[in-house]
């Protein structure tokens, strides 16, 4: 059994920055989300995006804003464990949680902190896609410059497609956009953005086959075209479930965790914060997010150590 002062589930931007509290006191933490790469809802759905509303910034991208996060935790060396998911949580002899994580480990735990946003996020797959086994399908583009001088297929007509075809078009070789249907649930603006673009919106089509072994190579395109592909980007949106987490006994309103003003739920040594919780006159902000980590952090380190001071002190005197 492995064993962390605090088990941090979802690695969105609070569950990131939770992290950096944990180390700022001291603790040892570990970061588990169901998505392969860091950062939640802003990098499954708007990585491209300008975000307006993050104290400090007067504008970031939403990529930006999961990296620079990412590096504020990096000193106080978070475990991560990505793509499993916290299935089962139980107690110690001595009223320690243990979650059970889908990989098979077992983690004891000081306290946890639910930061999981909406929920685990799970890629709607590709139809075409289903039994293929090679390299070249993917769901998130955290690095567009990584898909230079490819030529790039994006399946959808959604926000994160179009933002991705914004972000590509004066990267890869070659960028082409293909949507089952003639209108799009992306913002109007974005859409007359890419339409201006060396791109090319294929409506009423699908990709049908994809042509390649060890890795894409091409895809069908409604039976009869064939396209050049070394990547086809699978932006068909994200389904959110809560999973696990509604059969541990926790208070929960709709599809949120209750929680009281020091983010500690109904449940010993577990708290939560972020879009997960509810309380009376919760505002669902990332800024707001930011505090509810470092007030949960702060009262999880109590219960770890009721002799640690609920307040550590400003970080510039540390």
């Amino acid at each position: 059994m492995s064993e962390v002062d605090i088990a941090i589930i979802g690695a969105g931007p609070t569950g990131l920055f939770a992290a950096y509290y944990a180390g700022f006191r001291g603790l040892s933490m570990t970061i588990i989300d169901t998505l392969p790469e860091a950062g939640g809802q802003v990098t499954a759905m708007y990585p491209e995006k300008q975000i307006f509303d993050v104290g400090g910034f007067p504008q970031i991208l939403g990529r930006d804003l999961v990296a620079n996060l990412v590096a504020q935790a990096a000193p106080s060396n978070p475990q991560y464990r990505l793509g499993t998911q916290a299935k089962t949580l139980s107690y110690s002899d001595d009223g320690l949680p243990v979650l059970g994580l889908a990989d098979g480990t077992d983690l004891a735990c000081g306290a946890i902190i639910i930061t999981g946003g909406l929920g685990s996020f799970t890629p709607r797959p590709l139809p075409a896609a289903d039994g293929f086994t090679g390299e070249g399908v993917v769901f998130f583009v955290p690095h567009p410059g990584e898909l230079a001088g490819r030529n790039v297929v994006i399946v959808g007509g959604g926000d994160s497609a179009f933002d991705w075809a914004l972000a590509l078009a004066d990267i890869a070789t070659s960028v082409t956009l293909v949507h089952r249907r003639d209108k799009f649930r992306a913002h109007q603006g974005t859409v007359d953005k890419v339409k201006a673009l060396p791109v090319r919106i294929a409506t009423n089509s699908q990709v049908t086959r994809l042509i390649g072994t060890e890795r894409v190579e091409a895809v069908e395109l409604n039976g009869n075209e064939v396209l050049p592909a070394e990547t086809v980007v699978a932006a068909l949106g994200f389904t959110a479930d809560l999973g696990p987490i509604t059969e541990w006994g926790l208070a929960l309103e709709k599809r949120q965790i209750l929680v009281n003003s020091t983010m500690a739920t109904n449940q010993p040594r577990i708290f939560a914060a972020g879009d997960i919780v509810e309380y009376p006159g919760k505002v669902r902000l990332i800024a707001t997010g930011f505090g509810e980590a470092a007030t949960a952090v702060n009262n999880a380190a109590i219960a770890i150590n009721p002799a640690a001071h609920l307040f550590p002190g400003h970080s510039s005197n540390m």
